[in-house]
């Protein structure tokens, strides 16, 4: 946590646009992954026994690992913009910043025009309250 990236809320809001890039490829290769992953799961299922299947079963396990590297690329991306991704169903994304010197988060979903949340570490998504003026005038590290 100590070599974690501490953001203002100014800089934060700049990564919005490249993050809502990445997490719209992120959550569409999920859906991806997750149709290759239940077609797998079909094909492995039905060709038990068949070894006329095996290409079948190798072509299937080929697409749902294909399917997961390109999710780990956007999930690296995420990572070296110093966010904390949360969620694919939500397009989910902490960023750490301080509040009165202590470690918060801001809060921001790829629908949400701006980033307008912040919560306590501790305290997730439901604890999501309105930034107020503390954060327009905390410096990042």
């Amino acid at each position: 946590m100590s070599d974690a990236r501490i953001f203002t809320l100014e800089e934060a809001q700049r990564t919005l646009p490249l993050l809502r890039r990445i997490l719209t490829d992120l959550r569409n290769e999920y859906r991806v992954w997750k149709d290759a992953d239940a077609e797998d799961g079909l094909v492995s299922r039905s060709s038990q026994g068949d070894p006329l299947a095996a290409a079948e079963v190798q072509a299937s396990r080929r697409a749902v690992n294909e399917s997961a590297e390109r999710i780990e690329g956007y999930m690296a991306e995420i990572d070296a913009i110093g966010c904390v991704f949360r969620g694919f169903d939500a397009g989910l994304v902490d960023f750490y910043t301080l509040r009165d010197d202590r470690l918060v988060f801001l809060c921001w979903r790829v629908d949400e025009e701006q980033i307008t949340h912040w919560h306590e570490i501790a305290d997730g998504y439901a604890g999501r309250q309105p930034i107020d003026s503390t954060f327009l005038t905390t410096v990042g590290h």
